[in-house]
């Protein structure tokens, strides 16, 4: 049933979510595909209503704006990504660890070990990989 008024001028008119369903706008209860932290790149909660969120916390906006304003002007390329000591250093371990876990699956594939020991060492794999992905 549509609810419908007439205006002082004679002309029909309908409620927003009625007009909206009529031009295919989605209503508020359609579900919305995963998304990612526009900063850290951890999944963020989707709500129905709204407008999407960039960002899964208030501390990620704010780097994200550093990072936007705190470059421009001075002499470090916009494209810079700019790490602390402490980051730097577990980025490099994390990676020393990656590389060390694909050469243990390279050597146990080379040795001929069971499916089973490669797989395990591959879920290894990817569990570093991973890990190293959110660093950030």
């Amino acid at each position: 049933m549509k609810r419908m008024s007439i205006s002082r001028s004679g002309a029909e008119s309908v409620s927003g979510s009625e007009l909206g369903s009529e031009l295919g706008f989605r209503s508020g209860s359609g579900a919305r595909p995963n998304a990612v932290c526009a900063w850290c790149h951890k999944e963020i909660e989707v709500t129905p209503r709204g407008r999407p969120r960039k960002f899964c916390s208030q501390s990620c906006r704010q780097r994200a704006y550093e990072q936007r304003n705190g470059v421009s002007g001075k002499a470090i390329p916009q494209d810079v990504v700019m790490l602390s000591a402490v980051k730097a250093e577990t980025l490099w371990d994390g990676l020393y660890a990656l590389r060390c876990a694909a050469e243990d699956v390279a050597t146990a594939a080379a040795e001929g070990a069971d499916a089973q020991e490669i797989g395990e060492l591959c879920e290894e794999l990817v569990d570093l990989a991973r890990k190293l992905e959110q660093l950030r």
